[in-house]
């Protein structure tokens, strides 16, 4: 798709007021506006971490397991490069615009970033200011289960950490709307079969939503997702190197074991994370 074209619906999309925006969102996206607005405010954030550690690790005491993610992201950071450039690329319910602004310094023609809290957008405007790509990059405040993008508009797609946010009868129609022929998308996401992991989402219910919550992914959505998409590479991620932040020593063996353990057909089902390719299935 004509990039100025694109770009002049994006700026159609940012006009939207709050007030139409709001108008628009049932009770259970208004309580994902509200949590990502205060997940992503980083002055309170911040002063939480200072100032109130008790509240703060209530909130945000599962950060430090992200430390152990390593290996997902150097595959995820690999994909981008090797997709984005010349490209238009979608960073699908964006957060921050990490993924976006990956995209953009590998060369995308436009990267774009979308997600339902204005806080999060503001923040990757500024990132992406920062980092030098503003002139190919577009952040904007949208529902990712109807982001008013034209169809066919996005050659690559990444979502990350996102889809248990959405309902997915919706958001899967919408991305295979989007999606241009021969488009590619890679989600990255948490695996609802580890009975410990399990646990510990029911015992720190203040770090996600209720929708979230009961929202992590498995092997049935990904049988879902083949209604509408071509399923491309499948794999997994961190089964012993959750406990890196713990042991930080142990890292690089724990991260060598997981090579081994995530190829086992029922063990890897015991990760923390996986990832999946969805193929667009048009031509």
């Amino acid at each position: 798709m004509d990039v100025t074209i694109l770009k002049s619906r994006l700026a159609e999309i940012s006009q939207i007021t709050d007030a139409e925006w709001i108008a628009t969102l049932d009770e259970r996206k208004r309580a994902e506006l509200e949590f990502h607005d205060r997940d992503r405010d980083r002055h309170k954030v911040e002063e939480l971490k200072q100032h109130d550690q008790d509240t703060y690790e209530r909130f945000y005491g599962n950060k430090k397991y992200y430390t152990a993610t390593q290996e997902s992201k150097d595959y995820v950071d690999n994909w981008i490069a090797k997709h984005a450039p010349g490209k238009v690329f979608l960073d699908y319910a964006c957060g921050n615009g990490v993924g976006a602004i990956k995209a953009a310094k590998a060369g995308a023609a436009l990267s774009i970033g979308i997600d339902i809290s204005s806080v999060s957008v503001n923040n990757a405007r500024a990132d992406a200011a920062a980092a030098g790509v503003a002139h190919n990059t577009q952040f904007v405040q949208a529902d990712a289960e109807n982001t008013k993008l034209p169809d066919s508009s996005v050659d690559y797609v990444l979502c990350s950490g996102m889809l248990h946010h959405l309902d997915l009868s919706f958001a899967f129609p919408e991305l295979r709307r989007i999606l241009a022929p021969g488009g590619k998308i890679l989600a990255v996401e948490a695996l609802d079969y580890n009975p410990f992991i399990k646990l510990y989402r029911k015992i720190t219910p203040a770090m996600r939503t209720e929708w979230e919550a009961a929202h992590i992914l498995s092997h049935k959505d990904l049988r879902f997702a083949k209604r509408f998409f071509d399923l491309g590479d499948v794999k997994y991620w961190h089964i012993t190197s959750i406990a890196g932040p713990h042991v930080r020593p142990l890292m690089p063996f724990l991260s060598l074991l997981d090579r081994g353990l995530t190829k086992i057909p029922l063990i890897r089902l015991m990760a923390w994370i996986f990832t999946f390719e969805l193929k667009s299935t048009k031509t």
